[in-house]
């Protein structure tokens, strides 16, 4: 069995509030787990109105297959969720 994980920073400018920024997580971390059947969370920056750290995982028995499933979703959110920008993300596979 194979696990692997991603760490995505995001930038979500012209945010104001902590409302608006649930109100964009939420809807994008729902659509991570139904795309690509990941586990998806906020993990960081609860606080901050502008920026957010988000995770997800994915169990498979393959590495190659792990990694690409990340590495998919991450460019699925550059594509598809322009109102956040992605700083930096970085991908663990054990």
């Amino acid at each position: 069995m194979i696990i692997g994980s991603c760490i995505v920073e995001l930038h979500l400018p012209g945010n104001g509030s902590l409302k608006g920024k649930r109100s964009i997580l939420k809807p994008l971390l729902t659509r991570l787990r139904r795309e690509f059947n990941l586990a998806a969370a906020e993990v960081a920056h609860h606080d901050v109105w502008q920026s957010a750290e988000v995770a997800f995982v994915t169990v498979a028995n393959d590495p190659g297959r792990v990694h690409t499933v990340l590495e998919r979703a991450v460019r699925w959110i550059e594509i598809y969720h322009p109102e956040v920008q992605v700083v930096d993300w970085q991908i663990e596979v054990f």
